[in-house]
């Protein structure tokens, strides 16, 4: 399998759950910054020009990131990284598109690219305070869901533990105070070998 992989981005998380399953992959970096996802060579790959994109051994690629996280849960069931009923699958569902789709693109992607919302300096303020103000209610509830567990659905690494592993490392460059609760979490997130592996290569 091939990750299309950009640092500091989302993509993170599926490369943590690359390790977690131990199946050998390898790694594509895309430069954002430098507007890679946006060139030919790459929209030639995938022309959603996102990142993370994986390039599955029968040559089909998936994106997004719930989508193959969850086509790694299944096809890697010996991981334990879901639940194998509906009333358990359910709740780890529920997580990992909060995670995503609340926290990161109506949270945190208004904090780290208001230009992109706004076009006036003074816009540009509010759109950040919204996102500013959409984190801290996630972080929140983040921390309501856990609780005294170690991982966000008891006892085991799961999907959703893999986006609050991305999540809480942009918080932490953001100045978003996450409280005890969860800085205890991500210290033991990131003490995973699988974390441990993703800072190296």
């Amino acid at each position: 399998m091939k990750l299309f992989h950009a640092p500091g981005s989302c993509s993170l998380g599926i490369r943590l759950l690359l390790e977690e399953i131990g199946a050998p992959y390898e790694i594509d970096l895309v430069d954002v910054q430098a507007g890679q996802q946006r060139e030919p060579a790459y929209l030639a790959v995938n022309p959603k020009g996102k990142v993370p994109a994986l390039l599955r051994d029968n040559g089909v690629l998936l994106t997004k990131y719930p989508a193959i996280a969850f086509w790694l849960a299944r096809n890697y069931p010996a991981a334990g990284l879901l639940p194998s009923d509906a009333d358990g699958e359910a709740p780890a569902l529920e997580l990992l598109e909060f995670i995503v789709a609340s926290l990161h693109m109506r949270g945190t992607a208004l904090i780290m690219r208001p230009s992109a919302f706004a076009s006036s300096a003074e816009a540009q303020v509010e759109v950040t305070q919204i996102g500013r103000d959409v984190v801290e209610r996630g972080v929140s509830q983040l921390s309501r869901e856990i609780g005294s567990n170690p991982y966000l659905l008891g006892d085991h690494f799961t999907l959703p533990d893999s986006a609050a592993f991305y999540l809480l490392t942009w918080l932490s460059n953001l100045e978003v105070p996450v409280g005890d609760v969860l800085t205890e979490y991500f210290h033991r997130l990131a003490a995973r070998p699988s974390a441990q592996a993703t800072q190296r290569g």
